[in-house]
């Protein structure tokens, strides 16, 4: 059974950091690319960021480029999203899924097959 346990949601002052925690189990880690998303509840999922670890391409948003990076760990079969410089408008549910197959480049699309429950960032000003 394929699971995405997200992780490291919090309340933080703006200007702050935060590190996300996807933790993957029941799928081999590089048949899959990961991406992050967010939603904020009443407006559209946003796509964040996505990383293929098999060349280890990445891709992000425009408004985060800069501001997070996205990595991984094959070894613990976890992604994260490092996030620095945060601001308020970086308030959201953060979410991570998984879709399967070949993405160099990824992308943070509608097609992903597996998501997790999501952990919420708040970042006050």
């Amino acid at each position: 059974e394929v699971q995405l346990v997200e992780s490291g949601g919090d309340l933080v002052q703006a200007g702050g950091s935060l590190r996300l925690a996807c933790a993957a189990s029941g799928f081999t880690f590089d048949d899959y690319a990961i991406g992050w998303f967010r939603q904020v509840a009443g407006k559209e999922r946003e796509g964040v960021s996505c990383i293929w670890r098999p060349d280890g391409n990445t891709n992000y948003a425009a408004s985060v480029k800069g501001r997070f990076t996205i990595s991984s760990d094959s070894a613990k079969n976890t992604v994260y999203l490092q996030m620095n410089s945060l601001k308020p408008e970086d308030t959201a549910v953060y979410y991570c899924a998984a879709i399967r197959g070949w993405h160099s480049p990824c992308e943070v699309n509608d097609e992903y097959e597996y998501w997790g429950q999501g952990t919420q960032v708040t970042v006050s000003s």
